[in-house]
C-alpha cells in the first residue's frame, strides 16, 4: 500500500464522515421545533463535519501537494468562535421568551441575569460622577 493510496483513503473516509455530519445536523434543524434544540444540532454537529472536510484538505494537500496549514487555523477559528456565537443566539432566544426560562438560582436573584443589585447602581452611579 503506497503513501499516496493511503492518503486517498484517509480522504474519503473524512470526507465521508464530514458528509454524515453535516447530514445529521441539517436533519436535526430541520426537524426541531424548539429553538434551543434546533440550535443544539447544527453548533455541535456542524462544527465536527467541517472539521473533518479541513482535516481531509489537510491530508489531500499533504499528499498531493506542498501541505498546507491555513486549515488549522481555520478549525482553530471554528472551533473558537462556534460556542461563543451558540452562545449569544441561546441567549437572544431566553430574553425575546422564544424558549422556557432556566431554573431560578437558590441563593442570588441576580445571578446570570439582566437584574442589577441596587448597590451595584448606586456605584455605577458614583463612577459616573
Amino acid at each position: 500500500m503506497t503513501f499516496e493510496l493511503f492518503g486517498t483513503y484517509a480522504t474519503a473516509i473524512c470526507l465521508l464522515l464530514g458528509a454524515g455530519f453535516v447530514l445529521v445536523g441539517t436533519i436535526g434543524l430541520l426537524k426541531f421545533n424548539d429553538p434551543m434544540t434546533r440550535l443544539h444540532a447544527p453548533t455541535k454537529v456542524g462544527t465536527i463535519g467541517i472539521g473533518m472536510f479541513l482535516l481531509a484538505s489537510m491530508i489531500h494537500s499533504y499528499v498531493y501537494g506542498d501541505g498546507s496549514l491555513h486549515e488549522l487555523l481555520i478549525m482553530a477559528f471554528l472551533f473558537v468562535t462556534a460556542p461563543i456565537s451558540a452562545n449569544f443566539m441561546a441567549k437572544v432566544n431566553i430574553h425575546k421568551g422564544a424558549c422556557d426560562l432556566p431554573p431560578k438560582p437558590p441563593q442570588d436573584e441576580t445571578w446570570s441575569t439582566l437584574d442589577v443589585p441596587v448597590e451595584d447602581l448606586e456605584l455605577a452611579e458614583d463612577a459616573k460622577v
